[in-house]
């Protein structure tokens, strides 16, 4: 290993051990701002704290007049897992997603001021892995970034471009019914049976599938009936979390196979999204959902660019994390992303 290599290997090391010490998850963010501080202090940023709401802080870094912006989120889900390093290896909450997106967006900016680049921005929002409160605010940040040309959100892809991505509906579906003592069930009516035949028949359905976006699916979180063991439930309720393509019949579909007690209540209805291709990389479509249809906007010309190191596929759970190749694979990336777009 040169010590160029060695350098930025410790570098981003303890960044990242430092990030994932924190317990930021959603509703926490502002548990990082000790540590983002002094960072962007140290590659000689001007920062601006955007509060959200309170204990949750957007932060925008800048060096002279943005045309490349690179954002991620500062929030986690839980459980937090706090960090440890085996190897070249580093386990813990946010090793992926998204403390490591962070440090390998941080680690290019700090390569690029070094080769006495400017035009850079670095943007850090809270609640992604909720309600995406942040993304939404930091479109009031948008007179401070009038000159961009490019948005890099990082997330974990593999190192991949994505497509683009799909939408996501949230259903709350709902069935009445009448109660009645469960050992006389014929005085009731069981709203659980009807709600139970109206998923079933959505599960009939035939799937939907996007060459650039992946299939079309929708998951079932949620399932309540009744009160009492020994009673006939008069409501029952589910709760469906969909991922739209464009073409999309779902709500329709939704709407249309719902019982006589049945109804349907639309909570969250985000369009799928394409993304532009940049030649030269490697693209795939994505199985989440993220920020960047949000934060596009901040680009005059809506150039966008979704992709970061680690893998989807261990964020969220009790294994998440990243290895040090990756990292550095990351921060390569974000160079090659950056470098075409801050030219004049």
């Amino acid at each position: 290993m040169d010590a160029r290599t060695a350098d930025l290997r410790s570098w981003l090391t303890g960044r990242l051990e430092a990030l994932c010490a924190c317990d930021s998850t959603s509703g926490r963010e502002d548990a990082l701002l000790p540590v983002l501080r002094p960072l962007l202090a140290e590659l000689g940023a001007a920062v601006v704290e955007q509060p959200v709401a309170p204990g949750r802080t957007n932060v925008l870094a800048t060096w002279g007049r943005p045309r490349v912006l690179f954002s991620t989120h500062l929030d986690t889900v839980p459980p937090f897992l706090p960090p440890r390093l085996e190897g070249e290896t580093l386990h813990g909450r946010g090793a992926c997603d998204a403390k490591g997106q962070i440090v390998a967006q941080l680690g290019a900016l700090r390569r690029l001021l070094a080769e006495g680049a400017g035009g850079l921005a670095w943007l850090g929002v809270v609640g992604e892995e909720t309600d995406s409160a942040g993304a939404h605010a930091a479109l009031g940040l948008a007179d401070r970034l009038q000159e961009l040309r490019l948005l890099i959100n990082g997330e974990p892809t593999e190192l991949k471009l994505a497509t683009g991505q799909r939408g996501a509906q949230h259903f709350s579906l709902a069935c009445t019914g009448r109660a009645a003592h469960s050992g006389s069930p014929e005085r009731g009516h069981d709203a659980t049976w009807p709600l139970l035949d109206w998923l079933q028949r959505l599960r009939t359905l035939p799937g939907r599938m996007d060459p650039e976006l992946g299939p079309e699916v929708w998951n079932l979180g949620l399932l309540q009936a009744g009160e009492a063991l020994n009673a006939v439930p008069a409501a029952a309720r589910a709760e469906l979390l969909a991922r739209p393509v464009p073409g999309s019949t779902f709500l329709a579909d939704v709407r249309r196979l719902a019982p006589p007690e049945g109804s349907v209540e639309l909570r969250l209805d985000e369009p799928p999204d394409r993304y532009p291709e940049i030649p030269g990389f490697e693209y795939a479509p994505m199985p989440f959902g993220s920020d960047a249809p949000a934060l596009r906007a901040l680009v005059p010309d809506r150039t966008v660019v979704l992709a970061g190191p680690g893998s989807i596929a261990v964020a969220h759970t009790l294994e998440e994390r990243i290895t040090l190749p990756e990292l550095e694979a990351g921060v390569a990336l974000n160079l090659r992303l950056a470098r075409p777009f801050l030219e004049a």
